[in-house]
């Protein structure tokens, strides 16, 4: 009878190992390679952080705005490592050089070819079980945003061009072109 192979758990620690300018994402001690975004991506991250980073600031808000490569430790463990294309944490103390520790308030991320599987169900998964108030999916090819609000217990679709509520604040709203 053969030995059941047993598959490598990878930690933190490997993904601070990875040969510069190489850049991954740890889930439940899997790495999962990352793509470079393309133009499209990266218009849509810009815009949106922007929208967002302007909207706190008015505001006088206290929550801060981050994009990747910023990383997000989820869990209090050394085999899951985030890095969501858009992170909003309200709560400060979660914030240290290295990045985020816990779940930030609102996650968004931008579809890529190659990572649909990994936005629609993997993180989804993880964003819901970690504490995530809400997790957007923002879809270039189907131009479509998903929301998720996992406070309220909802999910909804919205087509680009149209007026996306914002779920942690009361008053914003967000197109996307």
């Amino acid at each position: 009878m053969d030995a059941l192979r047993k598959e490598k758990i990878y930690t933190i620690d490997d993904i601070y190992a990875l040969p510069d300018g190489e850049r991954a994402e740890l889930i439940d001690g899997k790495i999962y390679y990352m793509a470079p975004p393309s133009r499209t991506h990266q218009r849509i991250l810009l815009s949106l952080s922007r929208k967002i980073a302007d909207y706190i600031e008015a505001q006088d808000g206290e929550c801060e705005v981050n994009i990747a490569p910023f990383a997000v430790f989820l869990n209090k463990d050394d085999i899951n490592y985030m890095e969501p294309d858009i992170s909003i944490v309200c709560d400060s103390s979660k914030l240290d050089d290295r990045g985020c520790h816990g779940a930030p308030d609102w996650i968004i991320e931008i579809v890529s070819q190659g990572n649909k599987p990994m936005d629609y169900f993997t993180k989804l998964f993880k964003y819901r079980t970690a504490g995530v108030r809400e997790y957007w999916i923002v879809d270039p090819m189907k131009e479509r945003v998903t929301v998720y609000s996992f406070e309220k217990g909802v999910m909804e679709e919205y087509s680009f061009g149209e007026d996306v509520p914002v779920g942690i604040y009361e008053d914003f709203s967000i197109s996307v072109q």
